[in-house]
């Protein structure tokens, strides 16, 4: 039985470029290999076929010797390309990344820079700083590079040197069976790298602990919670690794006064019970550290809520202003003088009840209904 041309076994054109025919393998590789496919025999030998097509067709001289003379270019040979042989070994390691790669915590070869740390830091403002915007500076001990070495981990004066063992790749790998298994170089730990006179201020490192003194914005209208990002302002890599970031966590205190809600902010304010009463005009505080007047109409009952329009909090991304809710309180007299009790007791007598007193002559209208429901 003659074998299909190699070409049509991976599904591209004579012309196919390196890079074409390595993306048809790798996407016929993960769509037929036995692990997806357990038990199917037909699916082993596509396998079997695309990994001898492939293994001819990605060596130059090997596509170009079956280019001239097709299948009898290899006729005679060794291995003659039948079952899986070292041969399959070459050409699936072509696409190992692509199959485990994620699962192994990186792609592709060459050394390995490890990324450093991110760092946390904690900041607490005051909620007046979080409506004005505060710029300050912050002590974040960390770790920076090894200026005598400059990061490298190597003494002034010498440089690290390829890692003998995988070449630099970072990584080995081994054939057990069917499979190329890739791991981290035993040697270099993944560096590509090894340092055989390490700097004496980083010990190797390439990074020394120090703290630094960073400057921080903090823009108006920042809410509790907010996290801000210091790109490459955590710790230094290790061995000239890039660093990580720094991440500010805001916290606002909570206020005397005023309590957030978004960009609003909502005052409790004590109204005196003549003011309530008779209505009047009342001294209100801001965030900003000014002041405001609140008109009382007369009759105003406790809870009732007034609206000043821009006295919250600004936006962080649009600059608009909230509002400032007050709500009042109206506060009852204490430590009366015995002409204070008799003037109320005549107010009291001279009360015209449901006019005077409308919410109470209402509840209890309402309590008389329930108690005569209940002795229906």
């Amino acid at each position: 039985m003659s074998k299909r041309d190699y070409y049509d076994v991976l599904g591209v054109q004579r012309t196919a470029s390196p890079d074409e025919l390595k993306s048809a393998y790798r996407k016929l590789a993960k769509e037929l290999h036995p692990d997806r496919n357990p038990g199917d025999e037909t699916c082993e030998q596509k396998f079997k076929a695309i990994n001898e097509a492939y293994d001819v067709l990605k060596d130059p001289e090997k596509r170009a010797a079956y280019d001239r003379f097709g299948h009898g270019a290899f006729d005679g040979m060794g291995n003659g390309f039948r079952g899986f042989s070292g041969d399959f070994a070459s050409a699936f390691s072509d696409v190992f990344d692509d199959l485990f790669g994620e699962f192994m915590g990186r792609r592709g070869g060459g050394p390995r820079h490890t990324r450093g740390s991110d760092l946390r830091y904690n900041l607490e403002i005051t909620l007046e700083e979080a409506y004005r915007g505060k710029s300050t500076t912050i002590n974040v001990p960390s770790s920076t590079p090894c200026e005598p070495c400059q990061g490298t981990g190597a003494e002034p004066g010498s440089k690290p040197q390829t890692c003998p063992t995988c070449n630099g790749h970072g990584k080995v790998r081994a054939q057990q069976g069917f499979f190329t298994i890739e791991r981290t170089c035993p040697n270099c730990g993944g560096a590509g790298r090894v340092i055989k006179n390490p700097c004496k201020s980083c010990n190797g490192a390439g990074r020394v602990a120090r703290e630094r003194t960073l400057a921080v914005n903090i823009p108006p209208g920042v809410e509790d919670g907010t996290r801000m990002r210091l790109s490459g302002e955590g710790e230094a890599g290790l061995r000239g690794g890039p660093p990580g970031d720094l991440y500010i966590f805001l916290s606002v205190k909570p206020h005397k006064l005023f309590q957030r809600d978004g960009a609003d902010l909502h005052c409790r304010v004590p109204v005196s019970f003549t003011t309530a009463t008779l209505g009047g005009a009342i001294d209100v505080p801001t965030v900003d550290g000014g002041r405001t007047k609140v008109q009382i109409p007369e009759g105003t009952q406790s809870g009732r809520q007034f609206r000043v329009r821009n006295k919250g909090m600004p936006h962080v991304r649009s600059g608009a202003v909230g509002d400032m809710y007050i709500t009042c309180v109206v506060e009852t007299p204490v430590n009366l003088s015995k002409k204070q009790k008799e003037l109320l007791r005549q107010f009291e007598a001279e009360a015209k009840g449901d006019s005077n007193s409308p919410e109470t002559s209402s509840f209890f209208q309402k309590v008389k209904e329930f108690w005569d429901g209940l002795k229906e």
